[in-house]
């Protein structure tokens, strides 16, 4: 007789009604998130989903038809930390959820687990809980090893007997982005590749003379009209700017900005993306772009594109060539071995082995 699934030990009375799941801020985990909260609606198609998430990524996901209601948390700074958690803890339900399934492990994410009323809150293992959050959960997975962060996610749904397969993400578009994005692409006269140009995250940042060298060939050579794309933050700004004063090649647009969602179907419209390990990456993956990734500083068998477009990785984390390092969290400081033939390579390939898209 088959294991009795663990989500049954949990629930006797029948599947969970009043799911939340916690997972405040950056753009790529949320990203990884859709596939679980799609995966629970496949096979708890009556179940309430509510999100916990922060303002920034929730103009990315806000439209999700498996997601039934966001909870902002609005971060405060300093003395008026804690009004922010206490603002989102009104928001909470009188009656308690279910099932909360807490995916980040920072502390202010534990705080609104413990805040949270729930009968079974699923969390990591002590080993992967920074920031003491296995304090804050009743259940957790085991440690089964280091895996990408997309399986990771996965593990909550295999421990709680559910098939994460297949994994769908299923990014929306409103009627008006769509015909927004229908008029941007009219005006090209050339497939278009999307270049990301910067992070937050200083050291996975590429250097404005290696995306002047490539912006120049995908124009001249490849035959693509090459777009800045990216966030306002001062770090993409100046990169942005340094590199349009290096670089020869004389269509490039520049769109970097805070609309978010002009950013989602800016990379949908795209033949192909270029990107340092962060957000728009996984986006891209997510659309199924092609995205050719820039890795130094992250581990990509962890961050990487998941199962997808890994051909198309430029990899600094390796040492020297075919480096067979392990699946870790370790950082390390590779991205000046990241080469602009390499990632030229890459573009070649990715329009040869991809030419759909």
């Amino acid at each position: 007789m088959a294991d009795t699934p663990r989500w049954r030990e949990l629930f006797p009375e029948g599947p969970p009604r009043r799911i939340c799941i916690v997972m405040l801020s950056a753009i790529g985990d949320a990203v990884h998130v859709l596939p679980v909260a799609n995966a629970l609606k496949r096979h708890w198609p009556d179940s309430h989903i509510t999100w916990v998430i922060q303002p920034v990524p929730h103009l990315l996901v806000e439209h999700h038809p498996a997601i039934d209601e966001f909870l902002i948390y609005r971060r405060r700074r300093g003395v008026d930390a804690w009004e922010g958690f206490r603002d989102l803890a009104r928001s909470y339900p009188d009656e308690p959820y279910d099932l909360l399934i807490g995916l980040q492990v920072y502390f202010k994410a534990g705080v609104l687990t413990r805040l949270a009323p729930a009968r079974i809150k699923l969390g990591f293992d002590r080993r992967r809980a920074r920031d003491l959050n296995w304090l804050f959960t009743n259940e957790r997975i085991p440690f089964r090893g280091q895996h990408h962060v997309q399986d990771q996610y996965f593990e909550f749904l295999e421990h709680l007997g559910l098939d994460p397969n297949p994994a769908v993400w299923d990014l929306p578009f409103t009627p008006d982005e769509r015909r927004a994005q229908e008029r941007f692409f009219a005006d090209l006269d050339r497939p278009a590749c999307a270049v990301v140009v910067g992070t937050s995250k200083l050291e996975k940042n590429w250097t404005p003379e290696g995306y002047a060298r490539v912006l120049e060939s995908l124009e001249s050579d490849f035959g693509l009209q090459p777009i800045l794309v990216g966030g306002p933050s001062a770090t993409e700004r100046d990169i942005a700017d340094r590199t349009l004063q290096l670089t020869r090649a004389t269509t490039v647009l520049d769109t970097l900005g805070d609309d978010l969602r002009r950013l989602v179907w800016t990379i949908d419209g795209s033949r192909l993306v270029i990107s340092p390990d962060t957000g728009p990456l996984h986006i891209a993956r997510a659309l199924e772009t092609p995205v050719v990734g820039l890795y130094g500083y992250t581990n990509p068998k962890r961050t990487g594109p998941w199962r997808r477009y890994q051909d198309l990785v430029v990899d600094g984390y390796a040492r020297f060539p075919g480096e067979d390092y392990p699946l870790s969290p370790e950082y390390r400081d590779g991205m000046a071995r990241v080469a602009v033939p390499e990632v030229l390579e890459k573009v070649g390939l990715a329009l040869e082995r991809y030419p759909e898209g």
